[in-house]
């Protein structure tokens, strides 16, 4: 029941890994952009313009702008048309002219975006600058179709993709680090894999180059000319390091059944007694028939038959586990299904049987 298990997991061994794995260079980030578009030349799949009033004042200000001036009693009906929110990553050290991808999403009552141009329509950071304009043919990965009001669909057809779909107008202003000093910031914050890392910076490239500023940032000294500053951290970045082992860790997801758990989790000498109960309703559809000359008349009668059926569970007895694939196969050994193991692992988590963090998403 459990056997999926494997498939799913984050193991976060204690390995020795490059240092550029472990932390970012402050000033070395990416920026959301997000803005809004239409999407136009779909095929009867647009917004129902009756109920998305945006869609139509878009549009019409967009012909507006085009030098096409409509009467204002004109009722547009607009079935080719969609309104979308438009999002985008910009990378860091991106330049003018650069092509970047873009996610395009309905945000009116359009049935698909599939066979859609996404018009001109620029792409704003959090500051209100516009960094990106972008256009271009929607991708749609899913499928759909529909007959005599019969329909099948297959992944989110109001989502699509247009790969280098943007171009960047505008860079944003940083550099790597101001002046001598550039900060390293632990993707994980842990005082013991901060000072590991401040020591192999200073004995590899010098004493005192270094200095941990708390559990998540290292401040290290570095050239200020770009060229050294540049090979300073090619160099930096590809130092070894060994963090500390992580903290034993098991997620579950409640809605989904999923769980996912690191290799630190262990598990102590335990038994568990557990069964499975199942509830069966069925109902039987009827005609009652009245005798000729009765005066009665035809009615349809539903049975319905309830059954419960328990499954007595034997105690079993789980051994020491100190590995993952230990403790994989005595939580198969139980039998329980994905929806049973959340109240398993709490249970033997107040038994003490359990030494992980449990985090219900």
């Amino acid at each position: 029941m459990l056997g999926w298990l494997l498939l799913t997991l984050t193991c976060s061994a204690s390995a020795a890994q490059k240092l550029k794995e472990l932390v970012s260079v402050g000033g070395v980030r990416p920026n959301q952009l997000v803005g809004y578009g239409l999407v136009v030349g779909l095929d009867g799949s647009g917004d129902q313009t009756t109920q998305t009033p945006f869609t139509v004042q878009s549009v019409i200000s967009m012909l507006n702008q085009l030098g096409v001036q409509l009467p204002p009693s004109t009722n547009l009906q607009l079935k080719n048309v969609a309104a979308v929110t438009l999002t985008a990553t910009l990378p860091p050290f991106s330049r003018p002219g650069q092509a970047i991808d873009i996610t395009v999403s309905s945000i009116g009552n359009a049935k698909s975006l599939r066979g859609g141009t996404l018009l001109m329509s620029p792409l704003k950071g959090a500051d209100g600058q516009i960094y990106a304009i972008a256009q271009g043919n929607v991708i749609v990965a899913g499928a759909g179709a529909a007959a005599g009001g019969s329909s099948t669909q297959v992944n989110q057809l109001s989502v699509g993709r247009i790969p280098n779909g943007a171009t960047v107008e505008r860079e944003v202003p940083g550099g790597i680090g101001q002046g001598e000093y550039i900060q390293l910031a632990l993707n994980q914050a842990d005082f013991s894999t901060a000072a590991r890392i401040t020591q192999i910076i200073n004995a590899a490239l010098g004493g005192g180059l270094a200095r941990a500023l708390d559990s998540r940032t290292i401040q290290v000294k570095a050239p200020q000319d770009s060229d050294a500053r540049v090979a300073f951290l090619a160099r930096l970045e590809n130092l070894t390091v060994t963090p500390e082992p992580s903290l034993p860790k098991i997620i579950v997801n409640a809605r989904t059944g999923s769980v996912v758990m690191n290799q630190a989790v262990t598990l102590e000498p335990c038994a568990i007694s557990h069964g499975n109960l199942t509830v069966t309703i069925a109902a039987t559809n009827q005609v009652s028939q009245p005798a000729p000359a009765s005066g009665g008349s035809t009615a349809p009668v539903q049975n319905a038959e309830v059954s419960v059926k328990a499954e007595k569970g034997g105690v079993t007895v789980l051994p020491r586990s100190t590995s993952l694939n230990e403790v994989v196969r005595a939580l198969n050994q139980i039998g329980a299904t994905p929806q049973d193991l959340l109240a398993i692992l709490q249970a033997m988590k107040a038994a003490g049987a359990l030494k992980a963090e449990l985090e219900i998403i």
